[in-house]
């Protein structure tokens, strides 16, 4: 099997195809595996690369809650690309990648083509942050009490992933059971060290102000989490567009991998061309006097 070594820690991988590169992180529920429409359609295009994050089997199990962490999250796709001997490449992530995307970005920004943010919100609500860590730890207590396939009976159910069921219920049973075959250390470690700690999108302006990395943010309008944060991090992000999927959940690249492919395509072409720039400041001014008149 093709490992990376990411500060100690081996980190399963596979590549396909030739040409400029892709890597593609995957999220919480997922694993490469989860990959898998985007790895066929891009990759006779592109070298595209996914892998598995730390704590997701075959990759190592670190022990260390604390080995779990937004940084090293994001380090570890450096070190797949070092591996690889792959100097900048366009990044791809959802959910919990999509976080390892942004903050690759922000710690990165000279080993980016692009960043493509998808999925990528829940948790930032300051609102509801008590929530969510109180939600993150009953689920990191289930895995350590009855382990992964029970977790995935109702992981699988949620209010974002129902979408994937009604539309594609063979689909959306590989996935559940995909998601049962995770290491419980592995995903008990990751909600407690990864997802309980990573910062607030909020509490990011500052950064993200000043990220100037071509940036596409994706989600699905029935991903209620992550809809504001999305709309927030367009807004923030001088570089960043906007694409909404109608009638779509969390799960977007495997419940419409055809749209995915299709609006994450067409964003890499752009970008690949030259043509996809910062937000015109005029943008910014009145709906309708022009910026003369506005004065």
């Amino acid at each position: 099997m093709p490992y990376a070594n990411s500060n100690g820690v081996k980190l399963y991988y596979e590549e396909a195809g030739t040409g400029t590169e892709i890597i593609f992180l995957h999220e919480f529920a997922g694993d490469h595996r989860s990959w898998e429409p985007q790895m066929r359609y891009f990759s006779t295009r592109y070298r595209c690369v996914c892998y598995n994050a730390r704590g997701y089997p075959p990759s190592d199990i670190p022990a260390n809650i604390s080995d779990y962490n937004q940084e090293n999250q994001a380090d570890d796709a450096v070190n797949v690309l070092d591996h690889l001997g792959i100097d900048k490449a366009h990044i791809v992530g959802l959910s919990m990648g999509g976080f390892a995307t942004l903050h690759f970005g922000l710690r990165h920004p000279e080993r980016a083509i692009s960043l493509a943010v998808t999925g990528c919100g829940y948790g930032a609500d300051k609102g509801n942050r008590e929530q969510f860590l109180s939600e993150a730890e009953k689920v990191a207590l289930q895995y350590d009490n009855n382990g992964s396939v029970a977790v995935a009976d109702f992981y699988s159910l949620s209010s974002t992933r129902v979408q994937f069921q009604n539309k594609n219920p063979r689909g959306w049973a590989e996935f559940k059971t995909q998601l049962g075959q995770h290491s419980a250390t592995g995903a008990a470690n990751t909600m407690r060290g990864y997802q309980k700690t990573r910062p607030s999108l909020y509490d990011l302006e500052g950064q993200l102000t000043k990220l100037y990395v071509p940036t596409l943010i994706v989600t699905g309008d029935e991903d209620e989490p992550c809809l504001e944060p999305a709309l927030y991090l367009k807004r923030a992000i001088p570089s960043a567009g906007l694409s909404i999927l109608p009638r779509s959940g969390h799960t977007i690249n495997l419940e419409e991998p055809d749209v995915f492919n299709s609006v994450l395509h067409a964003f890499i072409t752009t970008v690949d061309n030259g043509r996809w720039e910062v937000r015109d400041p005029r943008s910014l001014g009145s709906a309708m006097l022009g910026p003369e008149e506005n004065k």
